[in-house]
């Protein structure tokens, strides 16, 4: 880290001391003690400081701006309540069911799942079958034992999505259905536990998966996020796979087995 070496001291655990911190950031240890413990916001300079020697990726410094944005605005007005699900828009509505070859989600905030075309219910869950208030990703991920068996890798699946849901919580952490959420699983389940007190976050617009299904195999898949400009929480998310690939024609043999007879 650049720091000169003090042999006179044994560090004990792993990690920087505060007055460490403080010496990257060039402030004085009670300054930074006081930012630690909540007490005060640091400035756009300070918190740069600190991005800068704690080496803070981008996704993590967006996390980080979000937490001090939300300090600064504590006690100048009440944070605006959010519905606990949003009803997916008309115009996604209508675009679900024109995509029929093409696997396509409505998330809404937390992750949720608002709405589905009949392709991504096939490729990864009859979601029609899971109550309203259950029907949450990161939910299913966690506790659907449908969704550990699709997901070879599943434990990086289930990682991204605590991290994602971590980056939703500095954006809106006094969002009482995600604290309910996230107490809900770090009852139910240890991994979760585990990966939620680590703070790591992430955000995620596109990327790629390996799914295995009960009847076209094993497929690996890109998915793409888009947010709409109208519903601006809500977010389309497309799965494709490269043309001419075996991976696009068993996703292509799964839309012709689903389509009607004529």
């Amino acid at each position: 880290m650049g720091l000169p070496e003090r042999t006179h001291t044994r560090r004990r655990v792993r990690g920087l001391r505060r007055e460490e911190v403080a010496e990257l950031a060039a402030i004085s240890t009670d300054y930074y003690v006081r930012i630690e413990q909540g007490r005060l916001a640091p400035s756009p300079p300070v918190l740069e400081s600190l991005s800068r020697g704690l080496r803070l990726d981008g996704d993590q410094r967006t996390y980080v701006e979000g937490l001090v944005g939300q300090a600064a605005r504590a006690g100048h007005r009440r944070p605006p309540r959010r519905s606990a699900r949003p009803k997916v828009h008309p115009h996604l509505t209508r675009l679900l069911g024109q995509l029929s070859r093409t696997p396509a989600l409505v998330f809404g905030p937390r992750l949720d799942i608002l709405a589905w075309n009949p392709l991504a219910a096939e490729l990864l869950c009859d979601f029609g079958a899971v109550p309203e208030s259950e029907r949450n990703y990161v939910r299913m991920v966690f506790t659907d034992p449908v969704m550990r068996d699709i997901y070879p890798e599943w434990e990086d699946v289930a990682r991204t999505c605590v991290e994602v849901l971590r980056m939703e919580a500095g954006t809106n952490p006094t969002d009482p259905a995600l604290t309910a959420l996230v107490g809900e699983l770090a009852v139910a389940d240890q991994q979760f536990r585990v990966w939620w007190a680590e703070h790591r976050v992430a955000h995620q617009d596109f990327g790629s998966k390996r799914i295995t299904h009960p009847l076209a195999g094993e497929l690996t898949l890109d998915w793409d996020t888009f947010r709409y400009a109208g519903a601006p929480e809500q977010q389309l998310v497309l799965w494709s796979a490269e043309p001419g690939t075996a991976d696009a024609e068993r996703l292509t043999g799964l839309a012709h087995d689903m389509a009607p007879s004529p």
